[in-house]
C-alpha cells in the first residue's frame, strides 16, 4: 500500500507469501501443494487467465474470505469429471470455496506455473501462518506502467523503499530489488556463446558461398563473352555491363539468403512448439541476413563484373564457346 501511495511509475504492487499444505476434497487429497497468498493487485501484476469461474474479488481480498483459485492440475486430481466451481476444499483445516480454475499454462523456462498451485487472499492466509516469516518467502511484485523502463522503476523503488524503511543517507539498503531479467541472465550468456559460434560457422559458410557465387559469375561471363562484345559494340558502357553482372550476383546471393531465413523461421517455429519457449526470428535479424546477402553478392560479383566490363568488344565478339 505504501509503495502504491508513494510511487508514480508503478502500475501494480502485490504482496506474496507462500507455504505448502495438504489439500482435501471428500476422499481425495494432494500433499505438498503450494498455497500462494496474494494481495488484491495480483491480477494486474501477473499475466494469467481463468478458465472456469472467476478470480478473487476486491471485497474478498480485503475481508480475507475463505475463497481460492486453483490450478488446472489440482482441479483434475481433486475433481475428475466434476465442475469444481462452488465446491469446498479443505485447506489449513478449514473449508475453502473454489471460486475459479486457472487456465492450463505449462511450465515457463524457470519452471513456474499456476497449474500446480492454489491462490488465496493474503489476509485469509494470515490467519494460519506468519506471512512475514522468511520461511514463507514473503516478497512484493511491482509492475511498471507502460513505457517505464526497468532502470527508471528500480531507481524510484529504491528511493521509495528507503523512505518507507526510514534509512539514513549513508545507511545500506536493508531490502533487495530483483529483476525478472536477472533470472534469465544465464540464458543470455548461453545465447551469447551460441551467437558467437554461429558467427564463426556462418563466416566459413559465407566464405565458401562467396567463392561459389564468384565461380558461377566467372563461368557466366565466359559463356556470354560474345553477347558482351555485341553489347559493347552497340554502345553499352562499362558501368552498364558491371551493373548487369553485379545485379545477377546479388540476386543469386539474395535467393540463398532468403532460403536460409525461411529455414531458420521453420526451425524456430519447431523449437518453440517442442520446448514451450517462444523463439522468434526478429526483424533486425531478417534485415541483417538480407544486408549480408547483398554485401556478399556485391563482393563476390565484383571481379567477374569488372572483367566483363573491360573486355575488348572486337575480341569478345570473335570468342567462340
Amino acid at each position: 500500500d505504501e509503495i502504491m501511495r508513494r510511487t508514480n511509475l508503478a502500475e501494480a504492487a502485490v504482496f506474496n507469501s507462500s507455504t505448502s499444505r495438504t489439500v482435501e476434497y471428500l476422499s481425495r487429497s494432494i500433499s505438498n501443494v503450494v498455497i500462494l497468498g496474494v494481495s488484491s493487485d495480483y491480477e494486474r501484476a501477473r499475466t494469467f487467465n481463468v478458465a472456469q469461474g472467476r478470480f478473487i474479488s476486491p471485497i474478498e481480498f480485503s475481508a480475507g474470505r475463505n475463497v481460492a483459485v486453483i490450478g488446472s492440475n489440482i482441479a483434475d486430481n481433486l475433481f475428475p469429471g466434476t465442475d469444481p466451481i462452488g465446491k469446498s476444499i479443505k485447506l489449513f483445516g478449514r473449508h475453502t470455496q473454489v471460486a475459479g480454475v486457472f487456465e492450463r499454462e505449462g511450465n515457463d523456462m524457470m519452471g513456474n506455473s499456476h497449474d500446480e498451485l492454489i491462490v488465496v487472499p493474503i489476509n485469509y492466509m494470515a490467519y494460519f501462518i506468519d506471512i512475514n516469516s522468511e520461511r514463507n518467502n514473503p516478497f512484493i511484485i511491482v509492475r511498471g506502467k507502460e513505457g517505464v523502463t526497468v532502470e527508471q522503476l528500480k531507481d524510484e523503488l529504491t528511493g521509495v523503499m528507503r523512505a518507507i524503511r526510514r534509512l539514513k543517507p549513508a545507511a545500506d539498503d536493508n531490502f533487495a530489488l530483483n529483476e525478472v531479467s536477472l533470472l534469465t541472465s544465464g540464458f543470455d550468456n548461453l545465447f551469447r556463446i551460441i551467437g558467437l559460434a554461429g558467427w564463426v560457422i556462418g563466416g566459413f559458410s559465407i566464405l565458401v558461398g562467396g567463392f561459389g557465387i564468384a565461380n558461377i559469375m566467372f563461368v557466366s561471363v565466359k559463356e556470354r563473352t560474345g553477347i558482351i562484345g555485341i553489347q559493347k559494340a552497340l554502345g553499352a558502357k562499362k558501368h552498364f555491363i558491371m551493373i548487369q553482372y553485379l545485379s545477377e550476383s546479388v540476386m543469386l546471393s539474395l535467393i540463398g539468403g532468403i532460403i536460409g531465413l525461411f529455414l531458420v523461421f521453420i526451425t524456430t517455429w519447431l523449437i518453440s512448439g517442442m520446448s514451450g519457449m517462444n523463439f522468434v526470428l526478429a526483424l533486425p535479424n531478417i534485415l541483417l541476413g538480407i544486408n549480408v546477402s547483398v554485401i556478399i553478392g556485391v563482393v563476390s560479383g565484383f571481379m567477374p563484373a569488372y572483367s566483363a566490363a573491360n573486355l575488348d568488344p572486337v575480341e569478345a565478339i570473335r570468342t567462340t564457346n
